[in-house]
């Protein structure tokens, strides 16, 4: 099988006369944020709060900009940033008010294809298993030890959400 020119890198000449500088490719500058769409803002605010985040602001957007970026017209959302402490990625909690959310299934499993869970470094994972299973979540499974390095778990907070928390052991 012959191989593509345009295809295949070895297969380009090599003279000055042939080879033209690539332009510049556009790519990912940073992570900024993940957005979560949630029924009850207060109560997933709350709890991711309890775990550590700490709120960064909240707004309504609706409009032009929003319709725009979402492709839902009429769109009118509330929007609640939480941000790790030290700064970092954020995580966007967003409640549509219009129009109405549709319903996602809560007791999807991390092989349930889409985005499962979101995931922290906590330094005292004993402790806020502890504490959020006293609050009355579950853990979808129990606390795993990956090779003497990372204790981890998977939380299941309101709605459904599953946040992984791993602590580094050394």
């Amino acid at each position: 099988m012959e191989a593509r020119r345009d295809l295949d890198p070895d297969a380009a000449e090599d003279t000055a006369d042939t080879r033209q500088e690539a332009p510049a490719m556009a790519r990912i500058t940073r992570f900024d944020h993940i957005g979560i769409t949630v029924a009850d803002l207060d109560r997933v605010a709350s709890f991711l709060v309890s775990l550590g985040l700490e709120v960064d602001g909240r707004t309504v957007v609706e409009g032009e900009f929003i319709d725009t970026v979402t492709g839902i017209p009429g769109s009118r959302s509330e929007i609640l940033m939480l941000r790790v402490p030290g700064g970092g990625t954020t995580v966007e909690l967003s409640r549509f008010a219009s129009p109405q959310a549709l319903p996602g299934d809560p007791t999807a499993m991390a092989n349930v294809l889409g985005m499962r869970s979101i995931a922290f470094e906590v330094d005292d994972l004993q402790g806020i298993v502890a504490r959020v299973t006293a609050e009355g979540f579950t853990l979808d499974g129990g606390i795993g030890r990956y090779e003497d390095r990372w204790l981890m778990a998977y939380v299941r907070g309101p709605e459904g959400l599953i946040v992984a928390l791993a602590e580094r052991l050394s």
